[in-house]
């Protein structure tokens, strides 16, 4: 005895005009890929504004990779770089979700992904890039200034108490120790080496196997990244995902929750009392510039 048709099976016999009618999930054409935005310095930029971290991206992932009908789930991804373990926590998520949904990723790079950006892209299945995108910098840094002879040349003492012979290691006040910054690069080598690693478990055999500065945190434009095998190919989101998918996929921007009407009404710099320049803001403003700068753009 044949078995009844499911209602969804059902309804995929409709014409087109009465499928417009019906929910997206019934219709035969219905087709989703959530799209997440990863924009910005990753980790923070100032103590009180943050750039992309794991407690603003989760929640969007949580989201994407949970969305009824999802076919699969598009990153767009613009950033210079910024925190190592951020950009790893992102990773890890990324790829925790897609093997739990089963759900494929696909990276867009828009400007940039560098350094910890290009960390986060690795996580997808496929990468896509602009030949005009700025790829790569698989490498670590740490800047910051010399600041002793100022002060002696001022008569400025520093006075530094601690417990711990290390606790007021790369103090930019106090000379350099060399001892302080062989333990640094100690510390971004180990950092390195698992960058380094990341990149050639998700990339394989895609990786050009003659390029000595391939991890050296050189930065290539696009059209030399796809000779690198750094990325899959060139493309942006709607026509890679029409392509895949059809000309009728579904494209739905997840977005961060929006403050409550109160908060947006009586936010911070409302007050009658508040500057309308905010010195934090414009330091962090001036940080997130140099990171793009140093990609030249």
């Amino acid at each position: 005895m044949p078995q009844p048709a499911s209602p969804k099976t059902f309804f995929h016999t409709l014409p087109e005009p009465l499928q417009k009618l019906l929910p997206g999930r019934f219709r035969a054409s219905y087709c989703v890929v959530p799209v997440v935005r990863l924009s910005g310095p990753i980790g923070a930029v100032m103590p009180l504004r943050t750039g992309i971290s794991i407690a603003n991206a989760a929640p969007l992932l949580e989201r994407a990779f949970e969305m009824r009908g999802a076919s699969a789930v598009a990153l767009v991804i613009n950033s210079p770089g910024g925190s190592a373990a951020q950009s790893h926590l992102i990773f890890k998520r990324i790829r925790a979700l897609s093997e739990e949904k089963k759900l494929p990723v696909y990276a867009f790079v828009e400007d940039a992904a560098a350094s910890g950006g290009y960390m986060i892209a690795c996580a997808a299945d496929e990468i896509f890039a602009d030949p005009t995108s700025i790829i790569g910098s698989i490498g670590v840094v740490a800047a910051s200034f010399g600041l002793d002879r100022f002060i002696a040349r001022y008569g400025i003492e520093r006075r530094v108490h601690t417990a711990g012979e290390h606790k007021a290691m790369l103090d930019p006040f106090q000379p350099e120790d060399p001892k302080d910054v062989e333990h640094l690069k100690n510390l971004q080598n180990r950092i390195h080496g698992l960058f380094m690693d990341l990149v050639r478990s998700r990339r394989g055999e895609k990786l050009a196997k003659d390029r000595e500065d391939l991890f050296s945190g050189a930065f290539w434009v696009g059209e030399e990244a796809l000779g690198l095998g750094l990325i899959d190919r060139f493309g942006d989101i709607r026509a890679v995902l029409r392509e895949r998918f059809g000309d009728k996929v579904q494209m739905k921007l997840v977005e961060p929750a929006r403050p409550p009407l109160i908060g947006r009404l009586f936010g911070r710099g409302t007050s009658g009392g508040a500057s309308l320049v905010d010195p934090g803001e414009m330091l962090g403003v001036l940080e997130e510039r140099a990171a793009w700068s140093r990609l030249g753009l």
